[in-house]
């Protein structure tokens, strides 16, 4: 949900303008913003085989180096980052790679919305059905198939495709914090505190540690979507930043009641696509109106069509962009259109120089040089992108959630960088004050995300 809106042709124009094609990081740059762009054609699972083409009215303003250069570079700026390699490796197999390289649940293959027909075709052939997942509250269902025997993943979705030409399908792609470390789990889920029914507040990450002295006086309610909920290193840190108090600490939203939905449960698979939409179906049950996923993937179409549905439904979805440098191709959830996507600044109020640019970015807040809540009730640093977004949607509960709630946070902004919105800071800073110093809190230890 851009400030203004994320496709202003004018902007992608202009940006258009200032790139060259004559070395491999123009050609990069021009592919990450390709990709931002919803009017082409769209990857990590919705229709269309290959990779998008550039729209006529960008190619006709760039130098013509070949198709072939063209389609190559694209192919380089949309693979996954290098550091999923490992995460993929240490899985044991429960994770495997699509063609760009993103992490998918091993041998499951989302159909959305699958009819009757298509369903007896995809049986004809020699597809199963491992599950049915319906998501009422979001006006969709997704069936999960397995591939026919001695088939691979990226085979058998692609015949999928020709076999159901009407039906989104899409690898099950899975989500991870946004920098290279897993979402730390750390074990069993301490018992809740008072439980909330009607939390305004979500959050879409691990579990979370909720007799950390953060959390006192809050509801909490935690539910697991990938087994038992299970306390997490990075949902304790980013539910602090959200409504954690604590003398000198304050998160966005300070005592706020908070639903935590743990899409990880400590699985090598946790973190799935089907996980993260079951998880906003329940946010919308729950009628929850600001839902923070401090979390990044590929695009992918049940996790989009579940944010347009979430939407729809009047819930405020904010994600962090991402750290994976200025280069590196948009991430999602952030780069959907109806997502609040938030990057981080130092205590100096300047960028992260890993943070993502782009625009995806509508807000920026403090993610470095702070404190935020630790393991077995202590404090820890934090630094990246997973730790602004928070903020950000601790403030839009704070002003009742809803568009005019993000109209209005956007008014109250910092200008940063360029005059007005830019591709950096998005409408400016926000949450100053959520900015605590480690040594304020006594913080050991370093979350990086």
């Amino acid at each position: 949900m851009a400030v203004p809106h994320k496709t202003d042709e004018r902007k992608t124009m202009a940006l258009a303008r200032r790139i060259t094609v004559k070395g491999i990081a123009g050609c990069l740059a021009l592919a990450a913003l390709a990709v931002a762009t919803p009017s082409w054609a769209q990857l990590g699972g919705l229709p269309g085989p290959g990779l998008p083409t550039l729209p006529s009215a960008l190619m006709d303003r760039l130098p013509r180096v070949g198709d072939d250069l063209i389609d190559r570079t694209l192919d380089r700026a949309l693979q996954a980052p290098a550091r999923l390699d490992a995460l993929i490796r240490r899985s044991r197999g429960a994770l495997q790679a699509d063609p760009l390289g993103w992490p998918v649940a091993a041998g499951e293959i989302i159909a959305i919305d699958l009819s009757s027909d298509a369903r007896a075709r995809a049986l004809a052939a020699g597809y199963s059905v491992l599950r049915e997942e319906p998501l009422e509250a979001l006006g969709l269902s997704a069936t999960v198939l397995s591939p026919p025997r001695r088939t691979s993943l990226t085979r058998a979705v692609n015949r999928l495709r020709r076999i159901a030409p009407d039906t989104d399908i899409a690898f099950n792609h899975v989500h991870v914090p946004a920098s290279m470390e897993g979402p730390g789990a750390t074990g069993g889920l301490a018992a809740a505190g008072p439980q909330a029914t009607n939390a305004r507040l979500g959050l879409i990450d691990t579990g979370i540690d909720v007799a950390h002295p953060a959390f006192t006086g809050s509801g909490v309610t935690q539910r697991g979507f990938a087994g038992p909920a299970r306390v997490g290193a990075h949902g304790t840190a980013v539910a602090s930043l959200m409504i954690g108090r604590s003398g000198a600490f304050v998160g966005g939203s300070p005592g706020a009641d908070i639903m935590v939905a743990d899409i990880y449960g400590g699985q090598a698979a946790g973190g799935a696509s089907t996980g993260l939409a079951q998880a906003l179906a329940w946010m919308v049950e729950q009628r929850a109106t600001v839902v923070n996923v401090s979390l990044v993937g590929p695009r992918n179409a049940l996790v989009e069509r579940a944010v347009a549905g979430a939407k729809a439904r009047g819930v405020i979805l904010v994600a962090a962009v991402g750290n994976d440098g200025p280069a590196a191709p948009p991430l999602y959830p952030a780069s959907y259109e109806d997502v609040v996507g938030v990057t981080a600044v130092t205590a100096r109020d300047r960028a992260l120089p890993e943070a993502a640019r782009g625009p995806q970015v509508d807000f920026a807040a403090p993610g470095a040089d702070m404190a935020a809540a630790g393991s077995a009730g202590s404090w820890t640093t934090v630094r990246g992108s997973s730790f602004a977004a928070p903020i950000v949607a601790g403030l839009l509960a704070r002003e009742g959630g809803g568009v005019r709630a993000v109209s209005a946070l956007a008014e109250a902004a910092t200008d940063l960088g360029d005059r007005g919105r830019d591709p950096v800071y998005g409408a400016g800073l926000v949450g100053a004050r959520s900015r605590v110093a480690p040594d304020a809190m006594g913080a050991r230890g370093r979350l990086s995300r």
